[in-house]
């Protein structure tokens, strides 16, 4: 990487919890928003607030709500904002950027209009030749935030970026590998959250340690299935951006589409849901998409085609997990 500043795209908890980790590690970093408002209190606050209380800003990490200067002094950008504005910010970035911009995403999703993932998004905006990765692990905001311990994957069909990225990450108590599996890394990032959505309703139910177990373990087959029907290589599924994401996520109610599934257990609608969250919860979008795209690549995806049943109000969640239950025992490795 070079010694202009690097840029994070995206204000809120993860934006704001990986430009502030750079920034720890030595780095220059601007964090930009779209909201002024907000990134004017973030600049006098020197915290945000709103998603990480207490947690300071280190002296190397500024603000902005400008775009078009900042992308001047900077060539390495991170893109950290949902998966639905994904498209529209990374093209605001594409338009000012330098020629010699690398790209970088830290979202977890699908594009529900396209079924794309994220890297044919980037590849759109940017080409097919610009330099980019994806960056993925089991990772909560506010741990990063407090330095506690880390691991993430950096993939990239450019090993150099990889790497060079994945040095700008890697420090403290924060460790970041490298990976070349693109594919396999974001659809091991997108499936999770449905799976974990799942494995909140089944909390919320009462169905106990067993079903959470259970669910896990066959989830993490109906991501494999679906992620090597994409291109993706099967051990993959088995590092950070698969089992360790779908583990924490399943498991920890720091997790908005675990608590998401919970609430709707509790009999929450979706929106009442999402709206006591209060933030973006990647699964609702990525339930609806991944059941389309598992139905275009043939593959079956029990668990996630009634998390998507559930949450288009087809049916209730334990009518759900009846169905799931009333299926045909078959051979594990099917």
């Amino acid at each position: 990487m070079t010694a202009d500043s690097l840029l994070v795209a995206g204000a809120g908890s993860w934006g704001t919890a990986l430009a502030i980790h750079l920034a720890r590690n030595g780095h220059a970093t601007v964090l930009w928003g779209h909201d002024a408002g907000h990134i004017a209190h973030l600049a006098r606050a020197r915290r945000n607030e709103r998603y990480l209380p207490g947690v300071d800003f280190p002296p190397l990490l500024s603000v902005e709500d400008e775009l078009e200067g900042t992308l001047r002094r900077t060539r390495d950008v991170v893109l950290a904002v949902p998966c639905k504005a994904l498209r529209e910010v990374a093209h605001q970035v594409a338009v000012h950027a330098r020629p010699d911009v690398r790209i970088s995403w830290a979202c977890k999703g699908i594009d529900t209009d396209t079924l794309q993932l994220p890297h044919a998004v980037i590849a759109g905006q940017f080409g097919a030749d610009c330099p980019a990765a994806v960056i993925s692990g089991p990772t909560f905001a506010n741990e990063v935030a407090a330095g506690l311990p880390t691991a993430v994957v950096v993939a990239s069909d450019d090993t150099e970026f990889a790497r060079a990225l994945a040095g700008h990450l890697h420090g403290g108590a924060f460790r970041a590998y490298v990976g070349s599996d693109v594919i396999g890394v974001e659809v091991g990032g997108a499936v999770k959250n449905v799976l974990a959505i799942a494995a909140g309703i089944s909390d919320g139910l009462g169905f106990g340690a067993n079903s959470r177990a259970a669910l896990i373990t066959r989830g993490l087959a109906e991501l494999t299935r679906l992620g090597v029907a994409m291109g993706a290589r099967r051990e993959t599924f088995m590092g950070l951006a698969g089992l360790g994401d779908l583990v924490l996520t399943c498991t920890q109610d720091q997790s908005r589409n675990r608590r998401l599934g919970l609430a709707i257990a509790r009999g929450r609608t979706v929106a009442e849901a999402a709206a006591e969250i209060g933030q973006v919860v990647e699964g609702i979008r990525t339930a609806q998409a991944v059941q389309r795209l598992s139905s275009a690549k043939s593959v079956e995806m029990p668990i996630c085609t009634q998390v998507a049943m559930v949450l288009n109000g087809q049916c209730s969640a334990r009518e759900a997990v009846h169905a799931l239950l009333a299926r045909e025992p078959k051979s594990e490795g099917d």
